[in-house]
């Protein structure tokens, strides 16, 4: 049976960590507007072609109100992906959307990067020093991998150092699609909600040098800033974002340069290949999770298939990031490869605010383990690296290393 013939369950089932399900191909190639069961038991439409993913994501006509009456639920509960209720207190199009990414976009300029590259270091360090007094192997993925990223951004936010580690669950919670139940989501939603509530009314009495204090300070509404209630969530909105995504990406990033020796080599003889490297993790990355979804609130045309108002479309980037029409060799990681339009961060009005901090932050691991740990080797046959289920962000669970 080809998938021609059939409703494929989506997300696709692939055992591969870090290869791509062999289902991509066959749909770009026959298939590339194609009926899915989600895992909420709701039909959706999957593309897989670059310059469908691309349209789509550029398109105003394909939304974001995912809490629609006849929008597909993602997961049978319809918790995950942080929650809809949530994402629209945010606007999420036109010309409020457009104003939101300018108040907030100003803490992600390369500008702003750059002057905080130098603490990204310092942190990247201490990880990698606590990891090593541990001893080998270690478990990139927990020592370095997933707490770089909430530390990054939780200085950004001016959350308390000590506070950090509560950040971990909420985001596993917050970005869920199968692992936990409703309650149990709902409960930790609720802590994040408090936890926020109360950080905000802080720095409303006492501002600091962080990205909430400074949306404070612009004013409310009616002064061209942000409510309260739009302030906390922007703060939490941006935690799940900046963690999850990074961290899992850190854990692969590093697995497919250590799966095939000589790439790790490569870079060792040539660190200015770093920036080029990263770009083309993120293209090469199989393992990305969920994908965009988005609602049809018109009819519209895709591929020469007409779909309905009301279809829910998953765009799968990662998917379109391998296909053959948009990049040479597709299938091969080239570690020079430039330029790389790559669909890692979307495309769009929507695409991802906090690209530049991802890039920043891949680069300075990239940077920081290949002065410390050049010896850097997988101690598990990558057959033996195993995905994360559960997640709408792809990622491994653990990756073993020794030096």
């Amino acid at each position: 049976m080809t998938v021609n013939d059939q409703v494929l369950s989506y997300p696709i089932p692939n055992d591969a960590a870090l290869d791509p399900p062999a289902e991509w191909a066959e749909l770009r190639a026959r298939c590339p507007v194609a009926h899915v069961t989600l895992p909420s038991g709701d039909g959706a439409t999957l593309l897989t072609r670059y310059e469908d993913v691309k349209q789509v994501l550029a398109d105003p006509r394909f939304t974001r109100q995912l809490n629609a009456p006849d929008a597909a639920r993602l997961s049978a509960d319809g918790g995950g992906v942080f929650s809809s209720e949530m994402a629209t207190i945010i606007p999420d199009s036109g010309e409020e959307h457009q104003h939101w990414r300018r108040l907030v976009g100003k803490w992600f300029t390369a500008k702003r990067m750059n002057a905080m590259r130098p603490a990204m270091i310092r942190i990247a360090e201490d990880l990698i020093d606590d990891m090593v007094k541990r001893g080998a192997p270690g478990d990139l993925r927990a020592s370095l991998g997933f707490p770089l990223p909430v530390y990054v951004i939780c200085d950004m936010l001016g959350v308390p150092a000590a506070d950090r580690d509560r950040f971990s669950y909420w985001s596993d919670t917050l970005l869920n699609l199968t692992r936990y139940g409703k309650d149990e989501i709902e409960a930790a939603q609720g802590e994040f909600f408090q936890y926020m509530s109360d950080l905000v009314a802080r720095k409303r009495a006492e501002p600091g040098d962080d990205l909430l204090s400074e949306l404070i300070a612009v004013g409310g509404p009616e002064d061209g800033g942000l409510s309260d209630i739009q302030i906390l969530v922007t703060g939490m909105a941006l935690l799940v974002a900046g963690h999850e995504t990074t961290a899992n990406m850190i854990g692969k990033m590093v697995s497919m340069l250590l799966a095939d020796r000589s790439r790790w080599e490569r870079l060792l003889a040539d660190p200015s290949l770093i920036r080029t490297t990263v770009e083309e993790s993120l293209r090469f990355d199989a393992n990305s999770g969920f994908g965009l979804p988005r609602y049809l609130n018109a009819e519209t045309e895709v591929s020469g298939t007409v779909l309905p108002r009301g279809t829910t479309v998953v765009c799968s980037m990662a998917a379109a990031n391998r296909d053959e029409t948009a990049f040479e060799n597709a299938a091969e990681m080239d570690l020079t490869r430039s330029p790389n339009p790559h669909l890692a961060f979307g495309s769009g009005a929507h695409s991802c605010l906090g690209q530049a901090l991802a890039r920043t932050e891949l680069q300075v691991v990239l940077e920081v383990l290949l002065r410390r740990l050049p010896t850097l080797e997988l101690a598990v046959p990558v057959e033996e690296l195993e995905r994360v289920e559960g997640l709408a962000v792809g990622g491994l669970r653990e990756v073993p290393v020794r030096w």
